[in-house]
């Protein structure tokens, strides 16, 4: 949570495609040769990582910029306890993993609707963030905690409420899916202009550290009426990328930006490429 940015960094979600079934000093050199500016760790299956991994990933963290992400299998909003408790469990395994491993930052889903009204669950995901919060407090884990804008309506997670939630902890803050807010909607927050009215929303109702520590994702997206498909190329999808970068370069965004498309280190060098070339 300490750590300070200069600018935005783009990073891949998990280690570059070309390291094949290679480790994480060749995924690193792999970015390193890219100019790419670091990754986030997948722990989407699970919180999995070993000590030297660990170690190294803390080294590269002085030149790099981590994020992790948790689990898919989390619902805060679960109507079974003992899967409540699990999904609290593994935000926190994420973010003490992470912490170990110099990440500033981790994000999760964190709930599905499950068919109850919005405050329900909106009560329900505050009741077990403060958990979540109150452990990492005693436990001085310092890593923001990031629920993620999520693609579909079926989810937990729409911009207002994660800023919302943002509002009422110390330690979380949003981390903004653009191509999820786009699938959602089956269509909108695809503009300059949409895209700066949500920079200015989050710098307004949360205030300017949360665009000066930023964690979001892009991909390219395909989406039908109820929302997320599939992630996409960014070349191969409506997902208006150059209208963003202008945009977050325009805010002065500084932090992490994910590449979350299939071909992960190709698209993250062509948002970077592009946003360097404004």
């Amino acid at each position: 949570m300490e750590k300070t940015f200069d600018r935005l960094n783009f990073i891949t979600a998990g280690m570059p495609l070309k390291t094949g079934k290679g480790t994480y000093p060749e995924a690193f050199e792999i970015l390193k040769n890219m100019n790419l500016d670091g990754m986030e760790l997948e722990f989407v299956h699970g919180v999995r990582m070993k000590d030297e991994h660990r170690s190294f990933v803390r080294e590269m963290s002085k030149d790099f910029t981590i994020t992790a992400h948790g689990p898919f299998y989390i619902n805060l909003n679960s109507q079974e306890e003992e899967k409540i408790d699990a999904s609290v469990q593994r935000i926190i395994d994420t973010a003490s993993v992470a912490s170990q491993a110099g990440a500033f930052s981790i994000t999760y889903h964190a709930a599905f609707y499950m068919g109850k009204d919005k405050e329900t669950v909106y009560e329900q995901v505050k009741k077990q963030t403060k958990r979540i919060c109150d452990v990492l407090e005693k436990e001085d884990i310092k890593v923001w905690i990031r629920p993620e804008t999520t693609g579909k309506n079926t989810q937990w997670g729409d911009l207002d409420e994660i800023i919302r939630l943002s509002n009422e902890f110390e330690q979380v803050l949003p981390c903004i899916d653009f191509s999820h807010l786009h699938a959602r909607s089956a269509g909108d927050f695809n503009t300059y202009d949409e895209f700066s009215k949500i920079l200015e929303k989050i710098g307004k109702d949360i205030g300017q550290y949360a665009l000066d520590n930023f964690h979001g994702h892009l991909a390219g997206i395909e989406y039908t009426a109820k929302g997320e498909r599939q992630h996409l190329n960014l070349e191969e999808s409506d997902m208006n990328y150059k209208d963003l970068m202008k945009v977050m370069k325009e805010f002065n965004v500084k932090g992490a930006l994910v590449c979350e498309s299939p071909n992960i280190e190709d698209d993250c060098k062509l948002m970077k490429d592009y946003y360097n070339s404004i």
